[in-house]
């Protein structure tokens, strides 16, 4: 028996020293498509359940009507688009949205570049002065809309005080905040771009960082003034940057709502009524989940669509970049 295992060992080690390549065992490819769909199972379940289901059944809501509780549901196919199209509260809040959307957005960017810009340079408050505008980002947007809410308090808000104390001959009768139709949605829009500048300054904080030193130095020597630094040199390398983060804006623009439950509820007089508080009104107060989600594809279809000409335009400005 011995005998017979020393032989066995020493034919092993003679087939390992004499090199010989063993076969390889290679997979079929249904098996290594059937290997990659095991490891893809997980995030695809997740997909089908949290995005690609709940899209499906909005569709299906919103060719369908559902007139009082507890009657049959009934199909109604483009009905429930055309109430909403025709509706005065859904164009006074696709306006307002419109109106809010470009009064933060450029504002937001543009303070989101200058902060970025000036902390690239080095000081002593970099520090100091990140911390302080990045601040507001860590504060959820409810809790900020409570803080905005004592400031815009008319006669006893911190502006009304300031305005009374200091600013007479500036405003002698303050208007109300958040109850002049003319005002509170201007009042929101001071909010947001509290809120959301110093988000977007990360993102340009990244975007200047690959900018090469060479080409300020080179326009330096040419004698490019600062401001001509800055629109032939900074914005042309920020482009693919710049085009981001405005989709990452408007998605905040759409999205974004707390702020309107907690300070105005879409008053006085629809005046901030954005178009996702009046998807909120449709399905939760006014029980027409039909209306609702037609609205919802309406809002999603016109988003979608400046979605894609943002990134049609950050892939050319990264096609130019590469030529």
């Amino acid at each position: 028996m011995a005998d017979v295992v020393m032989s066995g060992a020493s034919d092993l080690k003679t087939a390992r020293s004499s090199g010989r390549p063993r076969a390889a065992v290679t997979p079929s490819p249904l098996a290594k498509a059937l290997g990659a769909y095991l490891l893809l199972a997980p995030s695809l379940v997740l997909l089908a359940l949290f995005v690609y289901l709940p899209i499906v059944q909005l569709a299906w809501d919103s060719l369908h009507s559902k007139p009082v509780a507890g009657a049959r549901v009934v199909f109604a196919g483009a009905d429930n688009f055309a109430a909403v199209l025709a509706d005065p509260a859904f164009r006074k809040a696709l306006l307002n949205n419109l109106i809010y959307a470009v009064a933060t957005v450029v504002p937001s960017l543009t303070l989101a570049l200058f902060f970025a810009i000036a902390l690239t340079r080095s000081g002593r408050f970099n520090a100091l002065l990140r911390s302080m505008f990045f601040l507001p980002v860590l504060i959820p947007l409810i809790a900020a809309a409570s803080l905005f809410l004592f400031i815009f308090l008319p006669g006893v808000g911190l502006i009304d005080y300031y305005l009374g104390k200091y600013g007479r001959f500036i405003v002698s009768n303050p208007p109300n905040w958040l109850g002049d139709p003319d005002v509170a949605l201007w009042s929101l829009i001071v909010l947001t771009v509290w809120k959301n500048a110093g988000y977007y300054m990360l993102f340009f904080l990244a975007g200047l960082q690959a900018v090469p030193a060479d080409a300020y130095e080179a326009a330096y020597l040419e004698g490019a003034s600062p401001f001509q630094r800055l629109w032939y040199v900074t914005l042309p390398y920020l482009r693919p940057t710049i085009a981001f983060v405005f989709v990452i804006a408007l998605i905040n623009i759409v999205t974004q709502v707390d702020h309107v439950f907690v300070l105005t509820k879409g008053g006085p007089s629809d005046s901030t009524n954005l178009v996702l508080f009046y998807i909120y009104q449709q399905a939760v107060e006014n029980y027409d989940v039909g209306r609702a989600s037609a609205a919802t594809l309406i809002s999603l279809a016109f988003l979608l669509a400046v979605t894609l000409v943002s990134l049609g335009s950050l892939e050319r400005s990264l096609g130019g970049r590469g030529r």
